[in-house]
């Protein structure tokens, strides 16, 4: 089962509505500063797939993003009747649309391109402050299967993490992403903090077309039934990762 993000403006999201220009693109200009990936969804959230902000032209009044991979994709998007974008800034999830997608190059390659909007949506939905696991390092899940699946478990990567969740990836999708199914008895390694045994519930699934091509499968998992222990030892983890952060951000490291 794969659950569908909700699109932009189906939910009462006035009071998190940016409509100042000046705004929208500095917003807009952070996550092309910051590197972040975008997801880009088409037909109702059934097609997602993985952009960036390349460029950001105020004065020609356009954004360019990464093109998606193959052309059919690319038409497709193109032939959208509108596109919804959703991006992280700043612990705030960023959200845009675009009903006119067209092609463009940008230094040299395909690229995609559309009019900076005349609105968008800043909004901080989630309990707990989440953050980004290091891809250099990647921090492992190893989630125990049952003898059916072929495997006695499974080793999967985070991509986030919060006292509340975790996202992960599944790109040989082992795992049964129905929303609401719970994995018992999970461990995590954290750098320093050390093994936490967590039982995680799927909460999410997103099925990602990235810029090379590839596939993966992104799942959203709640963390119950904590314990203090393992609580404080998330909670030092995301501490830990704050402080480098903040550290590169201000040329410490």
């Amino acid at each position: 089962m794969q659950s569908s993000p909700p699109a932009l403006g189906t939910e009462n999201q006035s009071p998190f509505q940016v409509d100042s220009r000046r705004e929208i693109i500095a917003l807009l200009r952070g996550l092309k500063e910051s590197n972040q990936l975008i997801s880009m969804m088409i037909n109702g959230g059934s097609e997602i797939f993985i952009t960036s902000v390349l460029d950001l032209d105020d004065v020609n009044n356009t954004v360019t993003i990464d093109s998606a991979p193959g052309q059919l994709s690319n038409q497709r998007i193109i032939e959208a009747p509108r596109v919804f974008f959703e991006g992280l800034l700043d612990k705030i999830s960023i959200q845009f649309s675009s009903s006119s997608i067209q092609r463009t190059t940008f230094e040299n390659r395909p690229a995609l391109q559309f009019a900076i909007p005349v609105s968008l949506i800043r909004l901080q939905r989630r309990e707990y402050y989440r953050i980004n696991t290091p891809l250099s390092n990647p921090i492992r899940c190893i989630v125990p299967l049952k003898e059916d699946t072929g495997f006695d478990s499974v080793q999967l990567s985070l991509v986030d993490i919060s006292c509340g969740g975790i996202a992960l990836l599944d790109d040989r999708r082992i795992l049964d992403n129905t929303i609401g199914k719970i994995y018992e008895h999970c461990e995590i390694e954290l750098p320093v903090t050390g093994l936490i045994n967590v039982a995680l519930q799927i909460r999410s699934s997103q099925d990602l077309i990235l810029l090379n091509g590839k596939t993966n499968r992104r799942l959203g998992c709640q963390l119950s039934n904590l314990s203090s222990t393992v609580l404080a030892s998330i909670q030092r983890y995301i501490m830990k990762l704050e402080r480098e952060r903040n550290a590169k951000l201000t040329g410490r490291i």
